[in-house]
């Protein structure tokens, strides 16, 4: 699927990634994705559903969504490169990302530091019994 808006568009077609914007900027400059390689993020965006945000042809955001298509989806590594921010193009590619019929009425789940009134204008919520919830870590995995 493709959205337009003005010279901007959002595509969830996988090949049109512009993958040495997405990895230079999750590995490089995000607090969450430091550590990870290309390669990771190669097989990640692989096997999930990814928004690419484009002015014209230039690749200036983007989202991923992990999902089981039935129940629940999980929205990660969502961005808009700083010079580009502020014109309400993070918002219009989360409505995209919600939008979409894969996922469209299924329970989604993220995780962020400092996005949360973004996230809380598409319903989501800071969980109301955070000891519900449970990780397992990259590190646990390694023991």
């Amino acid at each position: 699927m493709e959205w337009f808006r003005e010279e901007y568009s959002v595509s969830d077609k996988t090949e049109k990634v512009q993958r040495k914007v997405v990895n230079d900027y999750i590995i490089n400059r995000s607090y969450w994705g430091k550590g990870r390689t290309c390669e990771q993020m190669n097989r990640a965006m692989n096997n999930s559903i990814c928004f690419s945000l484009f002015k014209r042809e230039e690749q200036i955001g983007f989202a991923r969504v992990i999902t089981d298509y039935a129940l629940i989806f999980y929205l990660a590594d969502v961005f808009v490169l700083e010079e580009h921010r502020g014109k309400g193009l993070g918002k219009w590619l989360i409505e995209c990302v919600i939008d979409h019929p894969s996922i469209k009425g299924l329970l989604g789940l993220l995780n962020t530091r400092d996005a949360h009134t973004l996230y809380e204008r598409f319903g989501f919520a800071v969980l109301s019994n955070p000891r519900s919830a449970m990780i397992r870590t990259a590190e646990t995995v390694t023991r």
